[in-house]
Protein backbone atom coordinates (compact mmCIF):
# COMPACT_ATOMS: atom_id res chain seq x y z
CA UNK A 1 0.00 0.00 0.00
CA UNK A 2 1.10 3.20 -1.08
CA UNK A 3 0.46 6.69 -0.09
CA UNK A 4 0.97 10.24 -1.84
CA UNK A 5 0.42 13.16 -0.68
CA UNK A 6 -0.64 15.50 -3.52
CA UNK A 7 -0.17 19.37 -3.08
CA UNK A 8 -2.58 21.00 -5.55
CA UNK A 9 -2.36 24.92 -5.65
CA UNK A 10 -5.92 24.97 -4.49
CA UNK A 11 -4.92 22.65 -1.39
CA UNK A 12 -1.95 24.86 -0.08
CA UNK A 13 -4.30 27.95 -0.92
CA UNK A 14 -6.68 26.08 1.21
CA UNK A 15 -4.22 25.55 3.86
CA UNK A 16 -3.08 29.15 4.38
CA UNK A 17 -6.44 30.17 4.52
CA UNK A 18 -8.17 27.75 6.92
CA UNK A 19 -9.72 29.39 10.01
CA UNK A 20 -7.34 27.17 12.49
CA UNK A 21 -4.21 27.27 10.77
CA UNK A 22 -4.52 31.35 10.82
CA UNK A 23 -5.68 31.65 14.78
CA UNK A 24 -2.89 29.34 15.97
CA UNK A 25 -0.05 31.41 13.87
CA UNK A 26 -1.71 34.53 14.57
CA UNK A 27 -1.48 33.47 18.40
CA UNK A 28 1.39 32.21 18.27
CA UNK A 29 3.19 35.51 16.62
CA UNK A 30 1.07 37.72 18.96
CA UNK A 31 2.55 36.09 22.10
CA UNK A 32 5.84 36.34 20.23
CA UNK A 33 5.54 40.28 19.94
CA UNK A 34 4.29 40.96 22.91
CA UNK A 35 6.98 38.83 24.73
CA UNK A 36 9.90 41.36 22.47
CA UNK A 37 7.70 44.36 23.53
CA UNK A 38 7.87 43.36 27.04
CA UNK A 39 11.71 42.58 26.67
CA UNK A 40 12.60 45.96 24.84
CA UNK A 41 10.36 48.18 27.63
CA UNK A 42 12.52 46.28 30.16
CA UNK A 43 15.91 46.92 28.57
CA UNK A 44 17.48 43.46 28.41
CA UNK A 45 17.76 43.07 24.81
CA UNK A 46 19.39 45.77 22.90
CA UNK A 47 20.73 44.18 19.50
CA UNK A 48 18.43 43.49 16.35
CA UNK A 49 19.32 40.26 16.15
CA UNK A 50 18.46 39.18 19.79
CA UNK A 51 15.29 41.03 18.61
CA UNK A 52 14.48 39.33 16.16
CA UNK A 53 15.35 35.82 18.19
CA UNK A 54 12.71 36.82 20.15
CA UNK A 55 10.01 37.14 17.97
CA UNK A 56 10.85 34.58 16.35
CA UNK A 57 12.49 31.78 18.56
CA UNK A 58 13.33 32.42 22.18
CA UNK A 59 11.42 30.60 24.94
CA UNK A 60 9.94 31.30 28.15
CA UNK A 61 9.07 35.31 29.38
CA UNK A 62 5.51 36.46 29.54
CA UNK A 63 3.23 35.27 27.69
CA UNK A 64 3.71 32.09 26.51
CA UNK A 65 3.32 31.16 23.23
CA UNK A 66 3.15 27.48 23.12
CA UNK A 67 0.01 28.02 25.32
CA UNK A 68 -1.04 30.84 23.26
CA UNK A 69 -0.79 28.42 20.36
CA UNK A 70 -2.34 25.42 21.92
CA UNK A 71 -5.45 27.18 23.26
CA UNK A 72 -6.08 28.84 20.00
CA UNK A 73 -5.81 25.72 18.46
CA UNK A 74 -8.43 23.73 21.28
CA UNK A 75 -10.90 26.84 20.74
CA UNK A 76 -11.00 26.80 16.85
CA UNK A 77 -11.50 23.16 17.08
CA UNK A 78 -14.38 23.68 19.30
CA UNK A 79 -15.97 26.43 17.16
CA UNK A 80 -15.29 24.81 13.92
CA UNK A 81 -15.87 21.21 14.73
CA UNK A 82 -17.57 21.03 18.18
CA UNK A 83 -17.01 20.33 21.40
CA UNK A 84 -18.09 16.35 20.96
CA UNK A 85 -15.79 16.11 18.34
CA UNK A 86 -13.43 13.67 18.85
CA UNK A 87 -10.77 15.92 17.42
CA UNK A 88 -11.66 18.83 20.30
CA UNK A 89 -10.42 15.59 22.95
CA UNK A 90 -7.72 15.50 21.44
CA UNK A 91 -6.66 18.98 21.36
CA UNK A 92 -7.83 19.51 24.67
CA UNK A 93 -5.21 16.86 26.17
CA UNK A 94 -2.53 17.98 23.97
CA UNK A 95 -3.02 21.33 25.36
CA UNK A 96 -2.93 20.84 28.91
CA UNK A 97 -0.07 18.62 28.23
CA UNK A 98 1.77 21.10 26.85
CA UNK A 99 0.79 24.12 29.56
CA UNK A 100 1.60 21.48 32.34
CA UNK A 101 4.97 20.53 30.81
CA UNK A 102 5.99 24.51 30.15
CA UNK A 103 5.20 25.22 33.90
CA UNK A 104 6.55 22.19 35.53
CA UNK A 105 8.95 20.25 33.37
CA UNK A 106 10.77 22.90 31.32
CA UNK A 107 10.77 25.31 34.23
CA UNK A 108 12.04 22.63 36.53
CA UNK A 109 14.51 21.59 34.09
CA UNK A 110 15.70 25.69 33.91
CA UNK A 111 16.24 25.92 36.97
CA UNK A 112 18.29 22.92 37.56
CA UNK A 113 20.46 23.86 34.16
CA UNK A 114 20.74 27.08 36.02
CA UNK A 115 22.13 25.79 39.29
CA UNK A 116 24.50 23.67 37.62
CA UNK A 117 25.88 26.06 35.53
CA UNK A 118 26.46 28.64 38.49
CA UNK A 119 28.00 25.58 40.38
CA UNK A 120 30.39 24.69 37.20
CA UNK A 121 31.45 28.08 36.82
CA UNK A 122 32.54 28.22 40.27
CA UNK A 123 34.53 25.04 40.30
CA UNK A 124 36.09 25.70 37.22
CA UNK A 125 37.27 28.98 38.77
CA UNK A 126 38.10 27.43 42.11
CA UNK A 127 39.90 23.89 40.88
CA UNK A 128 40.82 25.22 37.25
CA UNK A 129 38.56 23.40 35.35
CA UNK A 130 37.56 23.59 32.20
CA UNK A 131 33.42 23.53 32.07
CA UNK A 132 31.35 23.94 29.46
CA UNK A 133 27.69 25.14 30.34
CA UNK A 134 24.42 22.96 29.82
CA UNK A 135 21.88 25.04 28.05
CA UNK A 136 19.39 26.51 30.23
CA UNK A 137 15.65 26.20 29.06
CA UNK A 138 13.13 28.70 29.74
CA UNK A 139 9.87 27.81 31.26
CA UNK A 140 7.21 29.40 32.20
CA UNK A 141 5.42 30.62 35.61
CA UNK A 142 2.01 29.93 35.76
CA UNK A 143 0.81 33.36 35.15
CA UNK A 144 2.63 33.43 31.55
CA UNK A 145 0.92 30.23 30.95
CA UNK A 146 -2.07 31.75 32.33
CA UNK A 147 -2.03 34.90 30.04
CA UNK A 148 -1.01 32.96 26.70
CA UNK A 149 -3.96 30.77 26.98
CA UNK A 150 -6.47 33.75 27.26
CA UNK A 151 -4.04 35.63 24.36
CA UNK A 152 -5.39 32.41 22.34
CA UNK A 153 -8.13 32.11 23.22
CA UNK A 154 -9.99 35.75 22.44
CA UNK A 155 -7.68 35.22 19.16
CA UNK A 156 -9.87 31.85 18.14
CA UNK A 157 -12.81 33.56 19.30
CA UNK A 158 -12.24 36.73 17.29
CA UNK A 159 -11.22 34.49 13.89
CA UNK A 160 -14.91 32.36 14.53
CA UNK A 161 -17.16 35.63 15.13
CA UNK A 162 -15.38 38.05 12.83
Amino acid sequence: MSFAIVARPESIGAFFENPIFLSCVSSWFSAQLMKTVIVLLKGRRNSGREVLETIAWRTGGMPSSHASLVSSMTTSVAFWEGINSNLFIVTLFFSLIVMRDAMGVRRSSGIQARTLNLLGRQLAENVKIDYHPVKEVHGHAPLEVVVGALLGIFIAAAYAYL
